[in-house]
């Protein structure tokens, strides 16, 4: 039987700390250099490496693809998730403006999304065609896919089967890695989660 691997790495820390960035293209601060440099020191067991467009994701994974001599491929497919009015400002300057926002988002993401976000349904689409795209591209491979914690938040719904709603609960630490084992072709095949949020 076919077996495909995929690991999913969270970028590390951007410039500027914590903040809900999406679609702001902050490249990766000299810590989160150094948590992803971390992560992968151990193991280096992919084939190929598929990345976010964004600067945080993308110039460590054409980095790494160089050390390890490996094919990068970017895909606009996997950016995060756009967060509208929210972009680029800390959980504070949000609950500043708009008390209680944040709690009840995590609550109710489908109904309580900031003004401007984009549409889950479009995000959940496009990171359905990526997925897609890497198991027919990839088949019986070991890939590494560098991306956010909205991406990795979709692949963990879809294999486990959580509600769209509920996906916002699962947290993502910087640099942490989450694999997946798929066996099978198609519409047989089955995706299993191997682990969540660890260590190579």
């Amino acid at each position: 039987m076919s077996k495909t691997l995929i690991d999913f790495i969270r970028h590390g820390e951007p410039v500027g700390g914590r903040r809900y960035r999406g679609s702001t293209d902050d490249p990766l601060s000299e810590t989160g250099w150094a948590q992803m440099r971390q992560a992968v020191e151990a193991q280096r067991p992919w084939q190929q490496i598929v990345s976010s467009p964004l600067r945080r994701c993308a110039e460590f994974a054409q980095a790494l693809g160089e050390q390890c001599r490996i094919p990068v491929a970017i895909d606009e497919r996997l950016a995060e998730l756009g967060y509208g009015a929210w972009e680029g400002k800390t959980s504070a300057q949000i609950e500043a403006a708009e008390p209680g926002a944040i709690l009840r988002y995590r609550r109710d993401p489908l109904h309580c999304r900031p003004a401007g976000a984009e549409d889950l349904d479009a995000f959940v689409a496009r990171n359905r065609a990526a997925w897609a795209e890497i198991l027919a591209r990839h088949a019986g491979q070991h890939t590494l896919v560098v991306a956010h914690t909205g991406i990795i938040r979709m692949a963990l719904a879809r294999v486990l089967n959580i509600p769209l709603g509920s996906m916002f609960r699962i947290e993502v630490a910087y640099a942490a890695v989450t694999r997946f084992k798929i066996e099978g072709h198609g519409s047989d095949a089955v995706a299993s989660l191997v682990f969540h949020a660890g260590k190579l």
